[in-house]
């Protein structure tokens, strides 16, 4: 399959699920977390799928990289923080397993396409 759009990534298409299941999670924390925690995990888990969706946009190899490591950094910072709210106790690890095993199939993805993505950059350079 050609890639046309980053619509056809699957890391885009996987990120758009996690991004789903993180409204879903959130949705329960309590209300007093609606400026806190909760925003800042749904801010992160948002930044993923639209810095991919940016860097293939920008339409160079090496703007990709760019915002493929940002979108990395917003991963780990997703995983912090529902480490954070798994620890205040405003979700379980039932709930929260799953969750995070994505979130670490989907870092894998990302670094999988910046080390071809970099292989790429290596060979245009000759």
């Amino acid at each position: 399959m050609e890639i046309q759009s980053y619509r056809d990534l699957k890391v885009w298409q996987i990120g758009m699920n996690l991004v789903c299941q993180i409204y879903e999670i959130t949705s329960r924390f309590p209300k007093a977390e609606v400026f806190g925690l909760t925003s800042q995990i749904q801010r992160a888990a948002v930044s993923v799928p639209s810095n991919v969706a940016e860097g293939h946009a920008r339409g160079s190899s090496r703007e990709f990289l760019h915002f493929l490591t940002i979108s990395l950094g917003s991963m780990a910072e997703l995983e912090t923080q529902l480490m954070i709210a798994l620890n205040l106790k405003y979700v379980d690890n039932l709930v929260l397993d799953p969750v995070l095993f994505k979130c670490d199939e989907l870092g894998k993805m990302l670094r999988a396409l910046q080390k071809s993505l970099k292989a790429k950059c290596l060979v245009d350079r000759r």
